[in-house]
């Protein structure tokens, strides 16, 4: 268990941070920027945890906040080449397949779509597109990192499931997509 008895450190202060195998990287790096916006995706959770109110779905939010710190430690542990490493915590396929199967209840009870959806409709429905959008970001940080180092590919598998998962859900608090604000083409011309 994590234990911070002190919140600064000044170890950050010419601009590195730490990664969790004790190496430094500059704040700016790939890798940090992924991290960031992981913790990022994981704040617009929590608001739209509250746009929510009390609602089932809050759990699964909750649920996958935590997911999103361990993606983050996963994302801070560096990949050693071809060493064993069951020290660190990684994204498992349990994970994904998670979100899958709660993608799956969630869509089988909506209509297909006829139309890209404009992110909005409901308070809520909008906070999870935010979220959504963010951890789209957070897809895209981790995947260019990827190109340079090795990530555990199962990190990458669950930020594209979780955008999935959040697209689903804001249809869902849209009134299974009856609230849906469809896209119009070339409507403001």
């Amino acid at each position: 268990m994590v234990k911070l008895n002190k919140i600064y450190t000044r170890t950050g202060d010419a601009g590195t941070t730490g990664l969790v195998d004790g190496s430094r990287l500059p704040k700016h790096a790939p890798r940090m920027q992924a991290v960031g916006d992981v913790d990022e995706a994981n704040s617009a959770i929590g608001l739209a945890i509250i746009a929510m109110g009390a609602r089932p779905e809050t759990r699964w939010l909750t649920t996958i906040q935590n997911d999103l710190f361990d993606l983050g430690a996963d994302l801070a542990t560096p990949i050693p080449e071809g060493e064993d490493e069951p020290w660190a915590l990684r994204i498992v396929a349990s994970q994904v397949k998670r979100l899958e199967d709660e993608i799956d209840a969630m869509n089988a009870e909506l209509a297909p779509l006829d139309s890209f959806i404009l992110p909005g409709g409901s308070h809520a429905a909008a906070a999870v597109h935010l979220a959504r959008a963010i951890t789209r970001r957070a897809e895209r940080s981790a995947t260019a990192t990827a190109a340079d180092v090795a990530l555990n590919p199962q990190a990458l598998a669950y930020l594209n499931r979780l955008s999935d998962l959040l697209f689903v859900l804001a249809r869902r608090l849209n009134d299974n997509g009856a609230g849906d604000v469809k896209w119009v083409p070339g409507a403001s011309r």
